[in-house]
């Protein structure tokens, strides 16, 4: 659908705007809006009032703040309740965090909400009435065009921060407060027609993930004959398995070592270094890493990536993740995480193996979280118990799940590219409509 432009337009005397509606203000946050820094931690403390805690990723998981969410439980002092509870009507972002291009990531308090505080790396900004929308006002900082200008503001290396005086003189557009609903209430209508078409996408990726997933497992768990005589593993939760495959750990059939931990310093043609967050579901994105100066490496630690290595997260949110390591990526350095060299399998069947339910959700799972965060750590991979059959079988395993695997990828992939473009639909038009560049007027009735 073509969408026609304002009437008429003026220039706004600031590059990156460009030309907005000729009866358009331009002002500055502090004008339109209180702006506050939460100091409100997730620690309880004696003797503080409990409240509920609206933190990060509430906020940054979420375009709308409301009852439905499970907010932490933390206390807070009567002044912190006094000063930060939070209210319909309120935008909370992100003021800090690991990536320059998460600062000011915004979501609306769009119901009443009884003790809820805005947390500690979150700022609160409450619009003026009489000048701006609270709704409109979220929708701004959703725009790419307004959103840059704060990111390109926050400062740090390996941590980054918004100052409160960036963000009090960021510039909004304003058009009149009546258009200002119109506007919020084209986007509110349109973005949940974009978001049921993405829902959607995305429920067919987790039914496709999980056909994978069950394809994995029972190759590697059972084989591809499905005349093979069976016999109890002598483990409950594993039952039968092929007569002639064995029982093994995975510490007998390779060995395990960890990378270097932290990462040297930084260089822009440097050697990649391969870490946790460029590791998902038995691949590497190279296109994610960084790359470390090889001055700084210390090589007696030998930690340089081999082909057919198998690289498994041991920390944070993506621990037990693993990924085999492709010609392409040989020579990269491994960072944190965990590599197992296999010397006495087939690394791919492994690397397969290592993708499987009864690996993976039936003991990697469970080890990672006996620790207060999740953990894994080589003495509990190497113990994890794998099934090998001889080898000609794991090859003949590993070409049928090279082929299947590849085909649903194809698959995942095209939907995964249609989600992407409405995404990018979805910023672009709001971008569109908060900064004049389309008419909405006449689109709410």
């Amino acid at each position: 659908m073509t969408r026609r432009a304002y009437p008429a337009y003026k220039p706004s005397g600031i590059e990156w705007l460009g030309k907005i509606p000729k009866h358009w203000k331009i002002r500055k946050l502090k004008y339109i809006a209180s702006v506050q820094f939460s100091n409100v931690d997730k620690d309880s403390v004696d003797g503080e009032e409990p409240v509920r805690l609206c933190n990060y990723v509430d906020v940054y998981n979420n375009d709308f703040i409301t009852n439905d969410l499970a907010f932490m439980q933390a206390t807070a002092t009567r002044v912190e309740i006094g000063k930060f509870t939070v209210r319909q009507g309120d935008v909370i972002i992100t003021k800090d965090s690991e990536s320059w291009d998460d600062i000011a990531v915004p979501a609306y308090v769009s119901d009443d909400l009884q003790g809820v505080l805005c947390g500690y790396h979150l700022a609160q900004i409450r619009a003026k009435s009489q000048s701006i929308d609270g709704k409109y006002l979220f929708r701004a900082f959703s725009s790419k065009d307004i959103n840059y200008q704060f990111q390109v503001a926050a400062t740090g290396i390996t941590r980054y921060g918004l100052g409160n005086y960036w963000l009090e003189n960021g510039l909004f557009l304003v058009p009149p407060l009546e258009e200002q609903r119109t506007i919020a209430a084209f986007l509110d209508r349109e973005t949940a027609r974009i978001d049921g078409l993405i829902e959607k996408k995305q429920r067919q990726i987790e039914l496709l993930q999980e056909k994978r997933s069950a394809l994995i497992s029972h190759a590697v768990t059972k084989g591809l004959d499905p005349n093979a005589k069976m016999k109890y593993s002598g483990i409950e939760w594993l039952g039968e398995i092929p007569e002639h495959w064995e029982i093994k750990r995975i510490k007998n059939i390779g060995h395990i070592k960890y990378g270097l931990g932290e990462p040297p310093r930084s260089l822009d043609t440097g050697l990649p270094i391969i870490r946790a967050t460029d590791i998902s579901g038995g691949k590497i994105n190279m296109a994610t890493v960084q790359r470390i100066d090889p001055d700084d490496v210390p090589w007696s630690r030998d930690p340089s990536l081999q082909t057919n290595d198998i690289l498994v997260v041991r920390s944070g949110a993506y621990t037990g993740d693993s990924a085999i390591v492709q010609p392409e990526v040989a020579g990269a350095i491994a960072g944190y995480d965990m590599v197992l060299r296999v010397t006495k399998a087939s690394p791919y069947f492994v690397a397969y193996a290592l993708l499987s339910k009864y690996l993976l959700q039936g003991q990697i799972y469970l080890e990672k979280m006996r620790a207060a965060q999740p953990h894994l750590n080589a003495e509990e991979l190497g113990n994890c118990i794998i099934l090998i059959p001889p080898k000609p079988e794991q090859e003949e395993v590993v070409s049928y799940l090279d082929k299947e695997t590849a085909n649903l990828d194809k698959t995942l992939a095209k939907i995964d590219n249609s989600t992407s473009i409405l995404l990018k639909y979805r910023t672009a038009l709001i971008s569109t409509a908060v900064t004049g560049k389309i008419d909405v007027r006449e689109e709410v009735s």
